[in-house]
């Protein structure tokens, strides 16, 4: 069990079908039950290269992350998000976050 949390902070205003479709998305990447994956994007003002164009800060954190497909995840994960919202795939920044269970609370214990 890996319980991924994923989010993205950007300078675009998204609508709900966007997380919905993040949620859905990273259960499939990971495979994972989406049951267990938190989503979450916020709205804020950022700037990326200078210019406020539409830009994004991802961030997958999970258990167990593996290290030797982020380049395939990165790749899904920018086309899925240019395609939702038209932010070009060189303005996203991605960071993965692998965590030893232990440093993971769920359900009042940790992994």
């Amino acid at each position: 069990m890996n319980l991924p949390y994923i989010r993205i902070e950007t300078n675009i205003e998204t609508k709900e079908d966007l997380l919905k479709g993040l949620s859905s998305l990273v259960s499939k990447l990971l495979g994972k039950p989406e049951r267990y994956v938190m989503a979450s994007i916020e709205t804020k003002k950022m700037i990326f290269d200078g210019k406020m164009d539409p830009c994004a800060f991802v961030e997958l954190k999970s258990i167990g992350l593996p290290e030797g497909r982020t380049d395939k995840l990165s790749g899904e994960l920018c086309d899925f998000i240019e395609k939702n919202t038209g932010i070009k795939k060189d303005r996203i920044y991605i960071n993965f976050v692998d965590f030893k269970g232990s440093m993971w609370g769920w359900n009042g214990t940790t992994f």
